[in-house]
């Protein structure tokens, strides 16, 4: 029996490379969301009990000027993204996570070509996290191409929370913080772009949970004394324990009754986001 077959287990996949530093740190996340689920499950922690996972670290083009700029061209992610999907795919992943918030306006596109393939949907995993914790608002601290796609506002309207976003000048403190700073290495710049919109956010909405709706945010901004009073959501630590529960979905330890399941297929709806195609993304 191999070990897949003896702890009930299933290839998954993570899309990384959007940036690459994000893509390894999803990957730390999903191990630690995997030694907690056999905690839960009452599966003895050891290297064989952990699922097979694939990371993909491929050169994808930057997410927010595809959205910008909806001609073809070299510069679009969606057939890099479609390739190595379909790579993945051919490697037996059943379930598939997008380490990348904007990269999520392509969602639709990669769960079409794919129906064999679960594509979980990092976005809808927040938003149904913050529901259950009761959260009625929160600020959205993304980038540029994610508050575009409205990918967080949509989603939140519908469950009925409040998404308080950062003013035009302080977008581009957050885009200066994540390009200039976490893609550059310089994360003194980015912790400082991070946090004074954070706490611009908070005095005028009067927040108390922020969403780090980009991958690169949390490499650089965590919980400080300066931030007292604001809870940081880490949308990959929500998505990386979304793929564990996939992951682990045919487990049978003794603890696997009392463990919460995983979505069944039907039960992961994306919110209502224009679909991207893959010639013509919706800006």
């Amino acid at each position: 029996m191999s070990a897949r077959e003896q702890h009930g287990t299933q290839a998954v996949g993570i899309l990384g490379g959007m940036g690459p530093a994000a893509g390894a740190d999803f990957v730390r996340l999903f191990v630690q969301a995997c030694t907690e689920r056999m905690g839960l499950l009452g599966i003895p922690v050891h290297d064989q009990a952990y699922p097979e996972h694939w990371l993909a670290q491929v050169p994808i083009p930057d997410r927010t000027a595809a959205l910008r700029d909806s001609r073809p061209g070299a510069h679009q992610p969606a057939e890099p993204m479609l390739q190595v999907t379909g790579r993945l795919v051919a490697l037996g992943v059943r379930v598939l996570a997008i380490a990348c918030n904007t990269a999520h306006a392509w969602h639709g596109l990669l769960q079409q070509r794919f129906p064999q393939l679960l594509v979980l949907h990092g976005v809808q995993e927040v938003v149904a996290e913050l529901a259950a914790r009761k959260v009625r608002g929160v600020g959205l601290l993304a980038t540029q191409g994610t508050y575009d796609a409205g990918l967080y506002q949509r989603a939140l309207e519908c469950c009925g929370i409040d998404c308080f976003v950062p003013a035009a000048h302080e977008r581009e403190q957050l885009m200066q913080g994540i390009y200039d700073g976490v893609k550059a290495g310089n994360h003194a710049l980015a912790r400082e772009r991070f946090e004074a919109v954070a706490l611009a956010l908070r005095q005028r909405c009067a927040v108390s949970t922020l969403i780090m709706g980009c991958t690169e945010i949390p490499l650089a901004l965590s919980e400080h004394p300066r931030l007292e009073g604001l809870a940081l959501l880490n949308p990959s630590a929500v998505l990386a324990a979304a793929l564990a529960r996939h992951a682990y979905c045919n487990a049978c330890g003794p603890g696997a009754a009392n463990a919460a399941p995983a979505l069944p297929r039907t039960a992961v709806r994306p919110p209502s986001v224009p679909p991207v195609s893959a010639s013509k993304p919706t800006p």
